[in-house]
């Protein structure tokens, strides 16, 4: 159901933080309400991730479980942001009755892994009255990484509940993981709402806007982030990393799948960050060759993946073939991430002209 159907005011939107903040708003300028719409786009942006126009801090609304979920929900003044359909980019602009940037996080309570693809669709009512439903996009942003948002407008000030439905995770599910978050849940999350509250968020322009670079991401309490893990705390042997239109492919090797992969043999999982801020890069199409002498003795495609190990990955089993010194690895996109971006991100992973390329490295 389309939510611009549903009732529409321009009160904007406040919310209490009584069970957990975002931490100092990274120590941003207060704007006095100020920030209702964004600044002009960066002109001349970089073929890849660069410092956006400005940065907003955001609000908690609330927090709920059931079943395998923990959410959190937020949300900031409306803003612009770029969906992503195949090889598609399309910039979604603030419309003159969005009060609110509403925003729902997922992750797992038992180990705080992020959970980037679950399909969650929000329904905002007041009052027993519903105002607004709507499919929200997977998005990724610098100070937040993976969510879940869109802009919505709302009936005034007052107490809404904001029932967050999750589906089941889509991708395949290793270690322990693999027998959860396949059932879906409803997570309804009170929050008490008022224009003067929403005006308070932080807001700040950057002078340094268009840069290579991106800007510090946010330390949630009681929320974790969705970052990659890092580098040298990735099990088994890695092999290297590369960059393709600033997707950092990071590629390591366990000597067997994890538990939930019928295969033998090592098993390459490769982990998909964004510079600057390690933020996971899911929902992208991935193959991989790994040639020895010229010859191919792995080709084939990586699936998504989700494990409380290696967190979320491109990986398979290389039947039986070994990784030796001096072998190329190719890793080649076949999709660009399939993820809504903020200003900073809309440029990278694919979203300009010659889109991911391939790239090899060899192993030492």
């Amino acid at each position: 159901m389309d939510r611009r159907t549903f009732l529409r005011s321009a009160a904007a939107v406040g919310a209490a933080a009584g069970i957990g903040g975002v931490s100092g708003c990274l120590g941003f300028e207060l704007a006095s309400g100020s920030a209702a719409r964004a600044p002009p786009i960066v002109e001349d942006r970089p073929d890849g991730v660069y410092v956006p126009s400005h940065v907003e801090g955001m609000q908690m609304g609330g927090m709920g479980g059931s079943g395998d979920y923990r959410v959190g929900v937020f949300y900031s003044y409306a803003h612009r942001f770029w969906n992503v359909n195949g090889q598609d980019v399309e910039r979604t602009d603030i419309e003159s009755d969005d009060d609110v940037h509403l925003m729902a996080s997922v992750w797992d309570p038992e180990t705080g892994t992020v959970l980037p693809e679950t399909g969650v669709s929000v329904e905002v009512s007041k009052e027993g009255s519903l105002v607004s439903q709507e499919v929200i996009y997977p998005m990724l942003s610098q100070p937040m990484g993976t969510h879940y948002g869109g802009n919505f407008g709302l009936d005034g000030d007052g107490t809404y509940t904001v029932t967050v439905s999750v589906g089941g995770v889509r991708t395949r599910r290793t270690g322990s993981f693999r027998d959860r978050f396949g059932d879906p849940a409803d997570v309804p999350v009170e929050v008490e709402y008022s224009r003067e509250k929403r005006n308070e968020i932080s807001f700040r322009t950057l002078e340094n806007a268009g840069e290579p670079g991106a800007v510090d991401r946010m330390e949630m309490d009681m929320v974790p982030n969705a970052t990659a893990p890092p580098v040298d705390a990735l099990p088994g042997r890695v092999l290297g990393e590369v960059n393709s239109n600033d997707a950092i492919l990071v590629a390591t090797v366990l000597e067997g799948p994890p538990a939930g992969i019928d295969a033998d043999g090592p098993y390459l999982a490769v982990s998909a960050r964004t510079p600057y801020n390690r933020m996971l890069i899911p929902a992208m199409g991935m193959e991989a060759t790994l040639a020895r002498d010229g010859e191919a003795v792995f080709s084939g495609e990586l699936a998504r993946t989700i494990d409380p190990d290696l967190s979320y990955h491109y990986g398979a089993a290389l039947d039986g073939a070994s990784v030796e010194s001096g072998d190329d690895l190719t890793l080649t996109p076949t999709v660009w991430p399939q993820i809504a971006r903020h200003e900073g991100y809309e440029t990278a992973f694919g979203a300009l002209m010659g889109g991911m390329p391939e790239r090899t490295l060899t192993v030492e």
